[in-house]
């Protein structure tokens, strides 16, 4: 690669051990990818959070790069960690993985990064702007921030995202160069899309079908920023799709010229076939909405389902956001709602990541295609999938 003088020094070791080692991760990453350069970015987003997901190996390795000295050089934030950081009992969660997980949220404290645990960075303040060059790692985040955003990421990993952070760079290749942000395939959307969940589906159609590329969409002629959100998370999910275009509705939208290109058509009975494929028999104890975490709408969506009814005995009604987006629902009284009601509404972690198998629920029920992709395996729990609605409704008393 081709180093400006500030990365040979660097590389060199001037500016201490963490950042040379920084520097030699991501040289080596540019060199097997073929990237000439590096390029400077404006934000970081760094997941491998959970102690439930790194261990012990992936807090020994962010407490050494902390001992070194790393220090992040652009704005960073966390993907969702194991457990929320301050009901963490309310979730079964014991003091052994507390103590462990506090010990992870430290070392990247120290190493300058913003310990706030989310998937949805662009709701709490890490906004990139259209063109910018950042290093995100979570799947649904890096889809939201080239496709909705049009900022410029590869989905990084942990180590590397962080390695990014702490020099301000990252190999220049992949979705930061222009030709590799054209259209591969055009999808016809015959689908009836009327609620987030909808979207969730088609995304999760769409990545299962297709499994990697650049898809351009026909047919959505209007999708707010929740549906592009949890469509984001199922094409990651069911595929590897990072970034997506939408005539009239993306930045890149309408960039491209696309004769010649496969067409897919998508359809009522693909969108079924989804639904079907990620719902299992029997009757769900868990209602669990926020994957990515919910905005503050989704919040207030819920807070109405719920307001003068109860959870049902037996059953739970578990919301996970952002510490922000639930301190602005406590604002606006949706938190209270929820929680007068029996519901909980968690911050800094979610379904997927967290220990949710030691909650005491075996059959989970959610508007989130990507949650139901993951907690079968991560929890070893039923799921189905619903609507929002219908989700929550099912876990209500009813008269």
């Amino acid at each position: 690669m081709d180093l400006d003088g500030e990365e040979e020094l660097m590389l060199g070791g001037r500016e201490g051990t963490a950042v040379r080692k920084a520097m030699e991760l991501l040289v080596a990453i540019g060199e097997v990818m073929g990237a000439e350069r590096m390029v400077k970015i404006s934000s970081a987003q760094v997941s491998g959070v959970s102690y439930g997901n790194i261990g012990e190996a992936g807090l020994e390795f962010l407490e050494d790069w902390a001992e070194n000295g790393a220090r992040v050089r652009v704005p960073t934030t966390l993907n969702p960690c194991g457990m929320d950081l301050e009901r963490w009992q309310e979730m079964g969660v014991d003091e052994h993985y507390r103590e462990k997980q506090l010990r992870i949220i430290e070392a990247f404290r120290s190493m300058g990064v913003i310990t706030t645990c989310t998937c949805t960075p662009y709701l709490v303040g890490n906004l990139p702007r259209e063109g910018d060059h950042v290093a995100w790692s979570e799947s649904s985040a890096v889809c939201y921030a080239n496709s909705v955003i049009g900022a410029r990421t590869n989905r990084e990993g942990g180590p590397s995202a962080l390695a990014a952070a702490i020099v301000g760079r990252t190999p220049m290749y992949g979705l930061h160069l222009e030709e590799n942000r054209a259209p591969t395939v055009i999808i016809e959307v015959e689908a009836e899309l009327r609620t987030r969940h909808d979207f969730s589906l088609l995304g999760y159609a769409v990545g299962r079908r297709i499994g990697t590329g650049v898809p351009l969409f026909k047919g959505i002629r209007r999708a707010d920023r929740d549906c592009l959100k949890m469509m984001c998370a199922a094409l990651a999910a069911s595929g590897g799709i990072a970034l997506f275009h939408i005539p009239g509705l993306t930045p890149e939208g309408g960039r491209w010229r696309c004769e010649g290109l496969e067409r897919v058509t998508i359809g009522d009975r693909e969108i079924e076939d989804c639904r079907n494929a990620l719902t299992s028999g029997g009757e769900p104890d868990l209602c669990c909405i926020g994957c990515p975490h919910c905005s503050l709408e989704e919040l207030g969506e819920v807070a109405r389902l719920v307001k003068g009814r109860k959870v049902a005995q037996g059953k739970g009604l578990w919301v996970w956001t952002s510490k922000r987006v639930r301190d602005e629902g406590e604002r606006a009284g949706h938190v209270r709602t929820i929680e007068e009601g029996g519901g909980k509404v968690f911050a800094d972690t979610c379904m997927v990541v967290c220990p949710l198998e030691r909650a005491g629920f075996g059959h989970m029920v959610t508007d989130s295609c990507k949650a139901a992709h993951y907690v079968p395996s991560t929890a070893g729990m039923k799921v189905r999938v619903a609507g929002l609605r219908e989700a929550v409704e099912s876990v209500l008393e009813h008269e």
